[in-house]
């Protein structure tokens, strides 16, 4: 695969002795350090959140290679379930590249969180059989089921019909905002306790997201970083994973390209979490 620049080059950076490289590492770690107790605190907040209950008027039932499941079927078993809410839309001819790029850091985790008392599932709009035939495509294992028969994607903010949208402004993390796709990425999470009962426990949107995405942590310990300021929008040089190329280029100037098949578009501007 071809190395590309997707801006600007890296400029002339200072350079220093052994020992003063060493002094100033040791000033950014303790920051590294004070970052990592914030997390770590901020971690042991959203566990204290409300919860609010799913009411068992509202079942919602989904459509699985395996058959019709409820969402307390999609526990599998475990008490915690975290669905991540996949842009792929009825009639898409396929799913966005950046839920896609999210997607392709979920099967190495399943075992992990399975025997944590975890389960993981991506839910879509996209009827089951568009859904099967994409995810093949790319490979993965993960549990994907749809949603195309009930308000489920809806009621978690992660859907919008399109009198919604023709107001020109949608309710989507936790504010009014202008967006312009009937679907956008989050990931929602459950319990299920021993009566059976379910709570929504945390919801999540946008750059909220960020941290499922373990190639732009590796990519923020590297001298260039993200690389993506000089884009158009942030994710402009992300790809499905069988459509990198050797001829691969990025045009810092390009817009998110409309999904075929979908009226809108996904993933083309950034929004703050």
């Amino acid at each position: 695969m071809a190395t590309l620049r997707t801006s600007t080059e890296m400029q002339e950076h200072e350079v220093v002795s052994p020992e003063e490289w060493i002094a100033s590492r040791k000033e950014l770690l303790q920051k590294e350090k004070e970052f990592t107790r914030l997390r770590d605190e901020l971690s042991r907040q959203r566990r204290q959140l409300p919860w609010e209950r799913v009411e068992k008027a509202k079942e919602y039932v989904f459509d699985t290679p395996n058959g019709k499941a409820t969402l307390a079927d999609l526990f599998d078993g475990r008490s915690q379930l975290i669905v991540y809410h996949f842009m792929f839309g009825p009639g898409w001819e396929q799913g966005c590249p950046s839920c896609s790029f999210l997607a392709d850091h979920f099967d190495g985790s399943l075992v992990h969180l399975a025997n944590r008392d975890v389960t993981l599932v991506v839910v879509s709009r996209a009827p089951l059989a568009q859904i099967e035939a994409f995810k093949k495509r790319m490979g993965w294992r993960f549990k994907w089921v749809s949603s195309f028969g009930n308000d489920f994607n809806h009621d978690f903010h992660a859907s919008f019909t399109k009198e919604e949208l023709a107001n020109g402004k949608i309710s989507y993390n936790y504010g009014v905002v202008e967006f312009p796709s009937e679907e956008t990425p989050g990931a929602s999470v459950f319990y299920k306790d021993a009566r059976g009962d379910i709570f929504h426990t945390y919801s999540t949107y946008a750059r909220g997201l960020d941290i499922l995405i373990g190639a732009y942590n590796f990519l923020d310990l590297a001298p260039k970083g993200r690389d993506e300021d000089g884009l158009a929008f942030t994710m402009a040089w992300v790809r499905h994973h069988d459509k990198y190329t050797e001829d691969y280029f990025v045009d810092p100037k390009a817009q998110y390209a409309v999904p075929k098949g979908s009226g809108s578009s996904c993933c083309s501007g950034e929004h703050d979490s």
